[in-house]
């Protein structure tokens, strides 16, 4: 059904589409990824932000008829976060320029965002082989996706994808902070915080075409979104964030604690002074935890108000008719 109206919804609201490529050394792909877009999207404008590539990734791109941008602070979150701000548009297609992403079923998602006024649909990987998606790679997705759907209440199968469609009002207001490729984990909490409207779409995941190495690293890469998500929690969500920290030292001060309460009660002394400074030190942390979560608790709903007004600024996926 969403890929019968496809075309016709496009047609008629005649939306402002931006295609974003992130790229690093993807000169083997690059090419294609960009004349795909172009072919099912006549209309769209492509960028291509080359991050410091060592190879023809610009030349490639530009030659395949993208506008050719460069970022030179490294990483992918500082590559979307330039991109987001330099680019006006009214529906912007975010997809790796690795070619392991489906373009055909870019014409349904966009329609599927502007007639059900969605700020993101993202679409969800579904391996066309075993190289295609590695093990680890999976196995990474499931847990960080599950740590992320328990912190943040996130309802996505895959929260890590590099294939999005987004409305203006989304991109606009979005303060990216994560210089890496936290950035997936950063956009999903994000769309999450903000209580905006999304779905998610089964997408073909293709194999990396012979030339073309992944630049994603299963273990360090793994750790920095682990710490983006730590990070994001204590931003977005201090009173949990804190609230564990006071959970454990409470904890703590009990186990160690309890045994010298007892000991004072049956002879009137504190045997073991040392371990009294400890537990009374501990208790002190936990209080201060709590409190710092109450605090910030209430300064980050200050802030996510300011951020959704900013939001509601911009005019709704429904509203898309150019001038």
């Amino acid at each position: 059904m969403v890929s019968a109206l496809a075309p016709k919804l496009v047609t008629q609201l005649e939306p402002r589409l931006a295609v974003l490529i992130p790229c690093y050394n993807e000169a083997a792909t690059v090419a294609k990824v960009v004349a795909d877009f172009r072919a099912v999207l006549p209309g769209a404008d492509v960028y291509v932000y080359d991050n410091n590539s060592k190879d023809e990734t610009s030349a490639r791109a530009r030659e395949a008829g993208a506008v050719v941008r460069s970022e030179l602070r490294q990483g992918k979150g500082n590559v979307v976060r330039r991109m987001f701000a330099d680019i006006e548009a009214d529906v912007y297609i975010l997809v790796d320029g690795d070619d392991t992403y489906d373009a055909s079923v870019a014409p349904a998602l966009i329609a599927q965002l502007i007639g059900e006024g969605l700020d993101i649909v993202s679409g969800k990987r579904v391996a066309t082989g075993a190289a295609a998606y590695r093990r680890g790679h999976v196995l990474g997705n499931k847990l960080l996706t599950g740590l992320t759907s328990l912190m943040f209440k996130v309802r996505l199968g895959d929260m890590l994808t590099g294939y999005r469609i987004m409305s203006r009002r989304f991109v606009k207001s979005f303060p990216t902070a994560t210089e890496g490729f936290g950035i997936e984990t950063e956009l999903t909490v994000h769309a999450v915080r903000m209580l905006v409207p999304m779905a998610e779409v089964d997408t073909v995941y293709k194999e990396r075409p012979e030339g073309s190495i992944s630049k994603l690293s299963t273990y360090r890469d793994g750790w920095r979104i682990l710490m983006t998500i730590a990070g994001l929690t204590r931003r977005e969500r201090p009173l949990v964030f804190y609230g564990l920290i006071f959970i454990f030292f409470s904890l703590f001060t009990f186990a160690v604690g309890l045994p010298l309460v007892i000991g004072y009660f049956e002879t009137g002394l504190v045997p073991r002074l040392p371990t009294a400074v400890l537990v009374a030190s501990t208790m002190v942390i936990a209080c201060l935890s709590l409190v710092a979560g109450l605090i910030l608790d209430t300064v980050t709903r200050g802030r996510w108000e300011q951020k959704r007004l900013t939001y509601l600024a911009f005019p709704g996926p429904h509203n898309l008719r150019r001038p």
